[in-house]
């Protein structure tokens, strides 16, 4: 009798789940790959991607690995290893070729920093990558983000970068023009695991998701959260601002998959891209 009725529960849990809203499958680098697991009704697939726990999600009788692929992953075949299968399920990462872009800045400080800024930058660098690589095992309930600022796209995602001439790292994220002082939003629900002043960043924030889902929102004029503080979906988290290295006042969005920098773009609807275009 308790077998049948555990049986029932399940059915009911995730037999007769709702969508959740699957960010748009572009498996290239610095983009997503949403692969079916198949429905399982004995637990959470646990799924690794190059070592990195990934993001599971069930959306109506299936479960997906919602994988985040770095800008230096290589076209071709790829893998994830799961607990559910015996051989590791396959999937394809397509070539893509990003746009370059120049930059002109007056405080060369910002393209080449001094021997103090150097020591600040590499203990800030430390300090980011903790951020982005936290993982907790909270079950995330829906994908479907909002647009965190109102403003117009200005820089997208994955531009090959050049200030004063000289390479830099590609554009991990996604810019938003708007006025100093708008209200900058959490996209999602999550928690907030830092937040601080950095030296290219500015005033920034993190918030993690759930499953490695983290999100970063840079050059704020003002920080309205505070560490471990829980964020609703909408809750205002900051202000648009130019803080750190920016020409004019934006946010920089960045977002995180299994400590992969993703396109942010892809994980909003495409009336939301449109409609800041």
């Amino acid at each position: 009798m308790i077998k049948v009725i555990f049986t029932l529960i399940i059915i009911f849990t995730y037999g007769l789940a709702s969508a959740i809203g699957l960010p748009r499958n572009d498996p290239v680098p610095g983009g997503i790959a949403v692969v079916k697991l198949g429905n399982h009704d004995d637990g959470i697939p646990i799924v690794k991607y190059n070592g990195n726990r990934v993001l599971v999600v069930r959306n109506e009788r299936d479960w997906y690995a919602v994988v985040g692929i770095s800008l230096t992953a290589k076209p071709g075949d790829h893998a994830l290893d799961t607990n559910t299968a015996t051989a590791p399920i396959k999937f394809t990462v397509k070539d893509k070729q990003y746009k370059t872009q120049r930059i002109t800045l007056k405080d060369k400080r910002k393209v080449e920093p001094n021997k103090e800024d150097l020591k600040r930058i590499a203990k800030e660098k430390k300090r980011i990558d903790d951020s982005f690589a936290y993982w907790s095992d909270r079950q995330i309930t829906t994908l479907e983000f909002l647009m965190p600022v109102s403003g117009k796209l200005s820089s997208p995602f994955g531009l090959r970068r050049f200030f004063n001439d000289l390479p830099r790292n590609p554009h991990s994220g996604l810019d938003i023009a708007a006025p100093k002082g708008t209200p900058v939003k959490a996209p999602l629900a999550g928690r907030i695991i830092d937040t601080g002043d950095y030296f290219f960043n500015g005033n920034s924030i993190f918030i993690e998701h759930g499953q490695g889902l983290i999100t970063m929102y840079c050059h704020l004029d003002s920080i309205k959260v505070t560490q471990d503080q829980r964020v609703s979906q909408g809750d205002i988290i900051g202000t648009v601002g130019m803080t750190g290295r920016a020409t004019g006042p934006h946010l920089h969005w960045s977002a995180s998959l299994n400590n992969a920098r993703i396109d942010p773009s892809l994980l909003l609807q495409e009336q939301l891209l449109q409609a800041a275009e």
